[in-house]
């Protein structure tokens, strides 16, 4: 899986990327553009800062937050190789990795991420890919984390 897991990673850092070009190309700075009416607008924002952008210029904070966690999420990542039953714990991994690599390139190469997703039928920040692996990443975690602990009862 180690080999597939990476593929994956390189996959989804490649489509983060490729999106963020996209709407920088696309969409002007602060321009907003409809994808899914009354769902998901794509809209064109910088973020020098994390989630609500709070810690807004700490860039050195997020490199190092950044590589400390690659840094364990590769730990992981390598602990569960290979071992099927822990799945969704591997894939889980595999998302964090890529959330945090296509938002460290952002920060290393520009000074901010770029943000783009809009949910239009709730009041919730400005989202990008990366963000979106992240999440996913910690749920199949969380899910990972249940299973083993209902494996461990029988």
């Amino acid at each position: 899986m180690l080999i597939a897991d990476t593929i994956l990673i390189i996959l989804l850092v490649g489509l983060d990327q490729w999106i963020k070009y996209a709407v920088v190309a696309n969409i002007p700075l602060g321009g907003e553009q409809s994808f899914i009416p009354g769902l998901v607008s794509l809209t064109h924002l910088r973020n020098d800062g994390a989630a609500w952008s709070i810690l807004q210029g700490q860039m050195w904070f997020f490199a190092v937050i950044a590589i400390v966690a690659l840094g364990v999420m590769g730990y992981f990542f390598w602990q569960y190789r290979n071992r099927g039953e822990h799945w969704p714990e591997e894939l889980g991994l595999a998302l964090m990795m890529a959330g945090t690599i296509g938002n460290f390139i952002d920060r290393l190469t520009q000074g901010y991420v770029v943000d783009m997703f809009q949910l239009d039928f709730i009041n919730f920040p400005i989202f990008n890919f990366a963000d979106s692996c992240l999440t996913v990443g910690v749920i199949f975690i969380a899910i990972g984390v249940f299973l083993a602990d209902r494996r461990e009862a029988h």
